[in-house]
């Protein structure tokens, strides 16, 4: 048995060897066969590849007339169109607060008093002295007429009739300081003194607030100063609602900020039904400009270069390059003054690898407006 299995091993090893032997006669006769049909396999690649070339997939848009619009987006406030926190211009005892929390007062109403008894009884006392020197002065006046006294003795006369009148001017003034008075139509806050209590001149008695109309005050970029102006429209939102409003801008701050750059800017909503509260936040929005039937690309599209900027429409099945002279830009959109025509074919994507005359097969054709 052992003699079958080394008889076995022996013959395996003789056909191995006779294989290599063959292998190594056999293969320089055959080398120049297998060169010969690589060979010919690389020149036909290589005739394959110089006789067309590949094809690019890409997007394309039909340029169509289009409205473009520059709007400027900014954040504001809500405030009121008057502000004030009343006080009395004198120091006494509240006698009487006239006005209910909340509610719409008139200019010129009475809303609070102090007590003015001490400065009436003064009034009373100058009224009285008043009619007598009014008298006195009559009389003096007729003497002096018939030359019966001298112009120094009616001078006198007349000296203290006119400081009896100042006086009383004097004192009916610190009798108004003891009113309180709306400065202007509006609407009363929460008081903050209660009847009885001794005010001064420090102590808050209500703010008044003019709601109708309201102020809308935002900043916008520096670079806009000459583009708003007085009368400029605008539209805001509220946080949280959907409605729209419109305001008309009343006045540009002169000045830019130099921590922001930015111009502050006021403009005025008539809010006649009072539905709107100042103090809220708003979402601004300003149209600067109103461009009608131009083309408009999509940003994407523009290539730049140092001469300038360029893009490729698809035309006969191959891309076109074409200079392009830009205008107005949005977020979105350039506006193109020169290079391009209505119905031009704009290619999209693969913007990377165009080449003039490189043969492009749209996948996707959108013919209307870009977004």
């Amino acid at each position: 048995m052992a003699l079958n299995n080394k008889k076995l091993i022996r013959g395996s090893i003789t056909i191995v060897l006779i294989v290599i032997i063959l292998g190594i006669i056999v293969y320089p006769k055959i080398k120049p066969m297998f060169n010969s049909d690589l060979n010919t396999d690389i020149a036909n690649a290589n005739r394959g590849s110089a006789g067309g070339k590949q094809v690019l997939f890409a997007s394309g848009y039909v340029i169509k007339p289009t409205n473009m619009s520059e709007i400027i987006y900014s954040t504001g406030s809500l405030i009121p169109d008057e502000e004030v926190e009343l006080s009395f211009e004198t120091s006494g005892k509240v006698v009487g607060i006239f006005f209910k929390e909340g509610t719409s007062v008139k200019k010129g109403e009475l809303l609070a008093k102090i007590n003015d008894r001490p400065l009436q009884a003064q009034l009373l006392k100058l009224q009285a002295q008043l009619k007598l020197s009014q008298e006195r002065e009559f009389r003096q006046r007729q003497l002096l007429e018939r030359d019966a006294i001298s112009r120094e003795s009616y001078d006198q006369v007349a000296t203290e009739l006119q400081s009896l009148e100042a006086d009383i001017l004097l004192v009916e003034a610190r009798i108004s300081e003891t009113e309180l008075r709306a400065p202007f139509d509006g609407v009363v806050g929460l008081r903050l003194i209660s009847e009885g209590a001794f005010a001064n001149t420090q102590t808050k008695i209500v703010r008044l607030v003019k709601t109708s109309p309201l102020k809308i005050e935002f900043s916008i970029p520096e670079r806009y100063s000459g583009e708003i102006a007085p009368g400029f429209p605008i539209t805001f939102t509220l946080d949280g609602a959907q409605n729209e409003y419109k305001a008309d801008v009343y006045a540009v701050d002169p000045k830019v900020d130099i921590n922001t750059r930015t111009i502050a800017v006021r403009a005025l909503y008539p809010n006649t039904r009072n539905e709107l509260k100042p103090g809220r936040f708003t979402s601004v929005k300003a149209r600067l400009s109103q461009i009608e039937n131009t083309i408009a690309v999509p940003t994407q599209a523009i290539i730049p270069e140092m001469e300038g900027e360029k893009v490729f429409i698809f035309k006969n099945g191959k891309a076109q390059e074409v200079k392009v002279n830009l205008g107005l830009r949005t977020e979105s959109l350039v506006q193109v003054r020169e290079g391009l025509k209505f119905g031009d074919t704009l290619l999209t994507t693969a913007i990377l690898q165009l080449r003039q005359n490189i043969p492009v097969q749209l996948d996707t054709l959108i013919t209307n407006d870009p977004k």
